[in-house]
Order: C-alpha cells, then structure tokens, then sequence
C-alpha cells in the first residue's frame, strides 16, 4: 500500500491525495471542503446515501459537497486504489460564481459520476497536479476542469438539509466551548431539546452522532494546523485529546493515514 499527498503553498485551496493497493477503512466523517473522488481500482462501497450504500467500480467519481457526512470502503477482503481532491469550499463558490453560466450550488446533492471522459479528465488534471509543470499550468487545468465538470449530470444523491436554528446554536456553542468534548446533555441544554431530539437533528444534519461530530470537527481542525506545520503535541493539547497517542489513533481512524505521514 501507499499513500501520497501533494499540496503547494502557491495553490492553498487544493489538496490531491493518492492511494494505491489499501485496505484501509475509513469512519464516517464529512469535512469542510469540497472533494472529488475517483476510484481506479478494485471495488469499493460508498456510504452516504439516503437510500443505502452505493457499490462503486473503478472509473467511478463521487463529487461531495462539503460537510456532508460520508465514507467509502473497499470490499471485504479486497483493496482498492483511488485518488481525491479536497477544493477550500470558498475560493470554489467564487470560481462558480465568476462564471456566468453557473450557480453557486448551496444545496448542491452528492452526485455519483460514471462517465468515462470524465474519469479520464480527472486522472489527466491529477497527474498534472502531481508532476513538476507550473503553477500556472496547474491552477488553469484545474479551473478548466471544475467549470466543465463540476456540475456534470450524474446519479445524484439528496442534499442534507438546513440546520434548524437550535441545531447550529448548538454547534456555535461547541465551537465557542474551545472545541472541547461537550457531553450530550450539555450539548442538548443549549439547544433547548432532549438528548433524543438532538441525537436526531444531528443525525438528519450532519449524518453523525453528536459525539462522533465533536471527533470529526477535530480532526479537521487538526489537519488544518498540520498543514500548517503546527506540532503534533501541541495540536493535541489545543484541541483536547487525551494525548499525543490518542490524537494520532483518532486521526489515523478518520483518515486512513497518521499526523505525522499527512503533514509530510
């Protein structure tokens, strides 16, 4: 198995990653970037979709709209390879909104992509990303084909729904809380609901228990500071894990890969 990564300070909005022959299962997380992933081998299961799992082949893409609670997973006992971009969702919805024959697509559903033009497309601007051309090169191939494609029909999936108001008071206050472990009665006092009823609006929403939400907040949280080249003790102890160790098994459990191999 192997896993590579390629970021560049020039281009801080995009962030590719390729992995070969892995076995690795992934928990089910969102994140707040918008991300395209294409299988190139082996089969794999998609979960996500309101209607079930979704078997994938290699050729397939999955465009998923930031923090949309998701997975995917090779078959039992079997790898897979893919590739996966992850887009800043905030430079995107610029770039959509410069051209004018595009919307920004709030609401935008999971879309599940089989066409073989498109798959070829996307392995074409990846390998560029990868390579050693210009920056100019790379940020004009990736435009070309986010405007092209990025909206591109294909199976889609429905679109989480709003936060009602309680709910995304509840996560305003676990992010003013310091981004700490809140217990759930904590968590459903502020929102005004039985623990029942918040387990449900999280659930409806982001696809995650409350508890598991909190993890994958901080995880994010952590990538980020480890782009950032933050270390790794430090960025346990800001973000409230037990320790360094517990930070690295949680990270590597949402991510498939260790702090220290995504900072890298």
């Amino acid at each position: 198995m192997s896993t590579k990564f390629w970021r560049d300070t020039a281009l801080p909005y995009v962030e590719s990653r390729r992995a070969c022959d892995s076995r690795i299962c992934y928990q089910e997380h969102s994140h707040p970037t918008y991300s395209i992933g294409a299988v190139d081998g082996g089969g794999s299961v998609f979960t996500g979709a309101p209607g079930g799992p979704v078997r994938l082949a290699p050729g397939s893409l999955v465009f998923v709209p930031a923090y949309r609670s998701h997975a995917c997973n090779p078959l039992p006992d079997q790898s897979w390879s893919y590739q996966m971009l992850h887009l800043d969702t905030a430079w995107l919805e610029q770039l959509w909104q410069e051209s004018a024959e595009t919307q920004t697509p709030l609401q935008e559903p999971i879309r599940v992509c089989n066409d073989v033009r498109i798959y070829a497309a996307y392995c074409e601007l990846n390998a560029l990303l990868f390579s050693s051309a210009s920056t100019l090169n790379k940020e004009a191939a990736l435009i070309e084909f986010l405007l092209q494609y990025g909206l591109s029909q294909g199976q889609t999936l429905s679109p989480a729904p709003p936060p009602s108001p309680a709910l995304q008071q509840t996560l305003d206050y676990w992010i003013h809380g310091r981004f700490a472990t809140l217990p759930l009665q904590a968590l459903a006092q502020e929102a005004g609901l039985s623990r029942y009823q918040l387990i449900r609006a999280f659930r409806r929403h982001t696809g995650l228990t409350p508890q598991r939400w909190q993890l994958n907040q901080r995880v994010n949280l952590a990538r980020e500071a480890l782009r950032q080249g933050d270390e790794l003790a430090d960025i346990a102890y800001r973000l409230g894990f037990a320790d360094q160790s517990h930070f690295q098994r949680v990270f590597k459990h949402y991510t498939g890969v260790t702090p220290g191999q995504y900072r890298n």
